[in-house]
């Protein structure tokens, strides 16, 4: 019986040994993990959004070019829906431009006009005006080319028929579960690969299953837009962070320097891990309101900006359309287009009336009824008085 007992402990011993040294070797997968679970919760969020790369790994979209910053007029008087608005969806900031000078800005929750906050899916149209440029450029051909084209490793994957236009309006048809809220889903599964310095690459390869044609049903996946960058990567031999560097951030003339939440292999997370001000969110806006240009220079081709902010997906009717990677508000009279993203992050572009509004949120209710709803209205109500 003694025999049997120090073998035992012997066994928990090595046991403990093993876990010990496995603990050690994985101590920063282990760190972003855990980070993941608890990167949401509700005493951390606020918090968390404006320190993402203290748990995930990260790399700067450098800016070589002069940072400038923006005019400050006359301070607005908010309309008086939007206090609720901005309690009501935990808002961390808000910048309103009117003819390119803020005339307003504030900072909630302890977060402040340093803060280089993670935009989730603004980051998409980020990605959007960039390829609008390799476009221009020739590095891309055409939309209507396949994404094989460019990223052969997708042959085979469910992507293998879907051409770039398909991916930039979410039909791929592909099968993804964006149900942020099922631990289990294909948004959090992926999120896990992010976290423990996987390959979103291999991620996306693996997917196999469709559920439809490409190009014929509208369904919002965001690894779509992983897609968009593997073509991009494909296209040019470089990494998105330098390309957006030169042909967008530099040009810009950003105020702070972003950074790309990345995948184990250095790859951009670019379907929603874009870092950055909420004020140099509202700079790219302006620069999209004036159909692509900024300080007298044509930085996305305005065609591009006119094609992409069009609703020109198959979106149930009566509802948000889409374009290549921007929503446009149901019933838009104005030509308004939004860059959107989870939690409460929002570019809200109103070319009519000259009018952007930028903001960074923590909202954990971002899906509950009335929400966007409430967050659309406060935008068309800013606007407005602003006329």
């Amino acid at each position: 019986m003694k025999t049997l007992l120090k073998w035992g402990l012997r066994v928990l011993g090595v046991l403990g040994l093993v876990a010990l040294c496995l603990g050690i070797w994985k101590k920063d997968e282990i760190k972003r993990l855990l980070a993941v679970n608890s990167l949401f919760a509700p005493e951390k969020i606020a918090h968390n959004f404006s320190n993402m790369d203290a748990a995930f790994l990260s790399r700067p979209v450098s800016s070589e070019g002069p940072a400038v910053d923006l005019d400050v007029g006359t301070a607005m008087v908010l309309p008086s829906q939007v206090s609720d608005w901005i309690i009501d969806r935990h808002v961390t900031s808000l910048v309103v431009l009117k003819d390119g000078v803020i005339v307003h800005e504030n900072y909630y929750h302890d977060t402040s006009a340093g803060d280089l906050r993670i935009n989730w899916s603004v980051s998409k149209s980020y990605l959007s005006a960039l390829l609008g440029v390799l476009i221009e450029r020739g590095d891309v051909g055409s939309i209507d080319d396949l994404v094989t084209d460019y990223a052969p490793s997708l042959i085979g994957s469910a992507y293998d028929q879907a051409t770039i236009k398909n991916v930039l309006q979410m039909s791929s048809g592909v099968v993804f579960d964006e149900d942020y809220m099922d631990q289990k889903s294909d948004i959090n599964r992926m999120g896990r690969v992010l976290a423990l310095g996987g390959s979103m690459d291999g991620f996306t390869v693996d997917l196999k299953e469709t559920k439809s044609a490409p190009g014929t049903h509208w369904e919002y996946v965001s690894i779509d837009t992983h897609v968009i960058g593997m073509v991009i990567r494909g296209a040019t031999g470089r990494d998105i962070a330098g390309l957006l560097s030169e042909y967008i951030i530099e040009p810009l003339g950003l105020e702070a320097t972003p950074y790309y939440l990345t995948d184990g292999y250095g790859v951009a997370f670019v379907l929603g891990g874009l870092n950055t001000t909420t004020r140099d969110n509202a700079r790219f806006g302006q620069m999209v309101a004036q159909g692509g240009q900024w300080n007298g220079v044509q930085i996305v081709p305005s065609d591009w900006i006119a094609q992409s902010t069009a609703p020109s997906a198959k979106t149930p009717q009566d509802a948000y359309g889409y374009g290549y990677q921007w929503w446009i508000p149901p019933h838009a009279t104005d030509n308004q287009v939004l860059a959107r993203g989870i939690y409460g992050q929002y570019i809200y572009i109103d070319p009519t009336r000259n009018v952007v509004i930028a903001t960074h949120g923590a909202d954990r209710q971002f899906r509950a009824d009335g929400a966007s709803a409430q967050t659309l209205g406060a935008f068309v109500a800013i606007a407005q008085s602003l006329d």
